[in-house]
């Protein structure tokens, strides 16, 4: 039985039918005064979410606005914590009370959903070992089964997300944009259980998810196509991101026929479901539900923030599963790219470096408020 059978069904028929069709919804948001006021649990009862994802943006708006931690920032102010110290804390904070939540979500799927994310400084993208201490401190301080540690897909994340796992820590590899890396993320996700297998640690604890990026992906192709300006290239404008979330699904489907990971699901491994991650739409020209309606498929996980979720509830038109019987269709859309000159590689290449770099950004920003705030409420 999956976990979408599982669950309790959503009042939203919409929203029922994308369950049913194998997709779990997760919310790409979280912050005290949602925990607080018992927003998140009316989402997870009446509104199918069965997770929750973070980022260095969303903290930094969730500490900016209202007045949810100005308790905790005067009492870190008071005892003169460190700023990034003080970072750790609040958001390990909400996380854990986020777990708390989703626990008995955890419980009924057997582990698959009911996961909560956090992730690890942004800014240490490039360093494997302080990644790897980093992931290690934030699965101490936050102390729950149901915890997902992000960890970005830099080369440098690559060995950082093996070594996690290897020890016992659930993963979401996050800031996923080419089919190569997502190669390299399913070899480091099945070489960690492997470590852990042969450590003698119960594989069937450890969970992930390899979240794969999808409308900044058109973003910044379809930059390229305006400046291009033909009509051949105005036709292709938001193509390439949903092509290219098919046609990591169908790599997925590839490494999970393998007997690699047929002796790792033997052993209890649980699979590293597809998240499709940044599915708000950009461009007010598209659909708001696009990247939902076009990404319908098995064992898939969307994370949405609630604007996309509220509105894929009233007004998405789904079509059963959009993935299978794509995947030369996708093709043929780089092709097309190609023939205009707008190269996969460098799209993919420039769009993790961005990634990294406004998640650090906005670690920044995260840390600033945190210090504005902390001065502010610590005064006498």
């Amino acid at each position: 039985m999956t976990s979408q059978q599982q669950i309790p069904q959503p009042s939203h028929p919409v929203l029922r039918e994308l369950t049913s069709a194998g997709v779990s919804i997760w919310l790409d948001d979280i912050s005290r005064e949602r925990l607080r006021t018992g927003n998140l649990a009316e989402l997870i009862r009446d509104w199918a979410v069965t997770g929750v994802t973070s980022n260095p943006t969303i903290f930094a708006s969730a500490v900016a606005h209202g007045d949810a931690y100005d308790q905790q920032l005067s009492d870190l102010a008071i005892r003169e914590v460190k700023l990034e110290e003080a970072a750790r804390v609040i958001a390990t904070y909400d996380i854990r009370w986020g777990c708390d939540v989703l626990r008995p979500v955890y419980d009924i799927t057997g582990g698959v959903d009911g996961r909560v994310s956090i992730e690890v400084d942004p800014r240490i993208a490039k360093d494997t070992a302080k990644t790897i201490a980093e992931a290690r401190a934030l699965w101490w301080m936050v102390d729950r089964p149901n915890l997902f540690i992000k960890i970005p897909a830099t080369v440098e994340g690559l060995p950082a997300i093996t070594a996690a796992l290897a020890e016992g820590i659930s993963v979401n590899v996050t800031l996923i944009f080419s089919l190569e890396r997502y190669g390299q993320v399913i070899d480091a996700f099945m070489t960690g259980l492997e470590q852990a297998r042969e450590a003698g640690r119960d594989i069937s604890t450890l969970g992930s998810v390899a979240s794969f990026f999808v409308s900044r992906v058109d973003t910044e192709v379809d930059r390229r196509l305006d400046k291009i300006g033909t009509p051949e290239a105005a036709a292709l404008r938001g193509k390439a991101a949903i092509a290219n979330a098919r046609l990591a699904y169908e790599l997925y489907e590839q490494r999970i026929a393998t007997p690699r990971w047929q002796a790792l699901r033997d052993a209890g491994a649980k699979v590293q479901r597809p998240l499709w991650a940044s599915t708000s739409t950009k461009d007010p020209a598209y659909d708001d539900t696009m990247y939902v309606v076009e990404l319908v498929g098995p064992d898939t996980v969307n994370t949405m923030p609630e604007s996309t979720l509220r509105a894929t509830a009233d007004h998405a038109t789904l079509r059963g599963d959009t993935i299978h019987g794509t995947y030369d269709q996708s093709r043929q859309v780089f092709a097309d790219l190609a023939g205009l000159g707008i190269g996969y590689d460098d799209v993919v290449s420039v769009l993790e470096e961005e990634g990294v770099e406004k998640f650090a950004a906005s670690w920044n920003e995260f840390l600033g408020t945190i210090e504005s705030n902390m001065a502010a409420v610590g005064k006498p």
